[in-house]
């Protein structure tokens, strides 16, 4: 009984999911040790934050692009609501609470008003499918982008500036990047766990059989709503904790091509893959960073990188000896040559 215990925390401690959540911990520790001991340089600091938004942005839609198997192009719109209330109720509360309260509180805050716009988006939204999806939730990213250019409380097309001397919420990525770790390890926890529960199962299966998994008794349109709400809330945090990063924030910055950079990103990293989403929301947000000193050249760099994956992502015998390189594969290879050898030592 014991060893089997054993042998169960064993597996979970070496699973795909710990691995990839010691990987997050891992490239976080080595950041914090460079960023707090000063041997970062400038680009690297100024990327930090944004990188860690892009995350948790690029885990949040998975659940919906690749769990659920919608198209969506409004998440834009649902992290410039979450930032512009998550900013608003900061700069209200700058003089009542201490940062380490008060910023957890304003992303609370600011998902939740995301996740209600959500809601109201996905009522109607998902009851349509495919290509008209992903117009209606254009279209819906771009109306919500209007209406925060047109609040007089947001500062209009100006934008919101968070470093006023009334209400100083602008913030360092010294002070943020705690923030910003915790957040990017709950939603990829959270994202972990829906997708290993029932309701993960049930999500899967509309996305492979909605008539089949609606004649097994599963609510389609319930469990639509919850995946686009989930995923609305954890945008809405991500932008508060963007928005606390910039001195000036303005609502044209989200549009449809912030919308679509993010589906690129899940795209390449893998439709249901967390791990993916990761490590392709990193490179394609340092890449261009990185191409910086060659500025003439970079875009088309870039461009050429991302056919290349795409391609690389559809051809078969690119996915096989993908599938052969990874860590489980490994791991049982070194174990059956161990084993071999043992048999040929008696």
């Amino acid at each position: 009984m014991a060893k089997n215990i054993f042998k169960n925390a064993i597996k979970k401690a070496f699973s795909k999911d710990a691995l990839t959540i010691y990987f997050v911990i891992a490239i976080y520790a080595v950041i914090s040790v460079m960023l707090y001991g000063g041997f970062a340089s400038r680009q690297l600091t100024n990327m930090l934050i944004s990188v860690s938004c892009y995350i948790v942005l690029a885990v949040s839609l998975n659940l919906v692009v690749g769990l659920l198997g919608e198209l969506s192009l409004g998440h834009a719109g649902f992290m410039s609501v979450g930032l512009f209330s998550g900013c608003l109720f900061s700069m209200w509360t700058v003089d009542l609470l201490p940062m380490i309260v008060r910023l957890p509180l304003s992303m609370i805050f600011g998902g939740l008003f995301a996740a209600v716009v959500g809601f109201v988006v996905g009522l109607p939204a998902l009851r349509l499918k495919g290509d008209y999806l992903a117009i209606v939730t254009l279209a819906c990213g771009e109306i919500i982008k209007n209406v925060i250019t047109n609040l007089e409380i947001t500062g209009g097309a100006l934008g919101l500036t968070t470093n006023n001397s009334d209400a100083f919420i602008y913030s360092k990525p010294k002070e943020l990047l705690p923030y910003a770790i915790v957040l990017v390890l709950v939603t990829v926890v959270v994202m972990m766990n829906i997708k290993k529960s029932r309701h993960g199962r049930a999500i899967m299966a509309i996305r492979d059989n909605r008539i089949a998994a609606e004649a097994t008794g599963i609510n389609v349109t319930y469990y639509k709503l919850i995946v686009f709400i989930l995923a609305a809330f954890f945008a809405g945090a991500a932008g508060v904790l963007y928005g606390h990063s910039f001195a000036n924030i303005k609502p044209a910055t989200f549009n449809y091509n912030m919308s679509i950079e993010i589906l690129v990103i899940v795209v390449l990293g893998g439709m249901g893959s967390i791990n993916g989403s990761i490590i392709a929301a990193i490179a394609l947000r340092a890449l261009p960073e990185m191409l910086r000193e060659f500025s003439d050249y970079r875009m088309l760099a870039y461009s050429i990188l991302l056919i290349a994956i795409m391609l690389l992502n559809s051809n078969a015998k690119f996915n096989e000896l993908k599938s052969k390189m990874s860590l489980k594969n490994i791991l049982s290879l070194l174990k059956t040559k161990k084993a071999k050898k043992g048999g040929a030592k008696q």
